[in-house]
């Protein structure tokens, strides 16, 4: 298994934008991808513009299946619109440990 470990800083005016995004594309992970294990979205407690992502992922050919969805589409329409995010989006890929496959 693959986990994904996403960290987006989103500016406060589009935040309505970002969880209509984002939502779309966690939940159509979730229910449309076999390979999809796993897609949540955090909140960081002390920053409310700063969002993580983990996902989790049974192999490169789910990774590679989740980038090609429509869902996903949505959320990088989002990201890649200027002005929307303050800031790279940070990825961090690991292998998980436990639980195992």
């Amino acid at each position: 298994m693959i986990a994904m470990l996403v960290k987006v800083r989103i500016r406060p005016e589009t935040r309505a934008a970002f969880l209509e995004a984002i939502e779309v594309d966690a939940l159509g992970s979730e229910r449309d991808e076999p390979g999809c294990l796993r897609f949540n979205v955090l909140q960081d407690a002390a920053d409310e513009n700063v969002y993580y992502f983990t996902e989790v992922y049974k192999d490169d050919d789910a990774i590679a299946a989740h980038r090609a969805a429509p869902h996903y589409a949505v959320w990088r329409a989002y990201a890649d619109a200027p002005g929307n995010l303050d800031g790279p989006i940070e990825i961090t890929r690991t292998n998980t440990v436990f639980p195992s496959a």
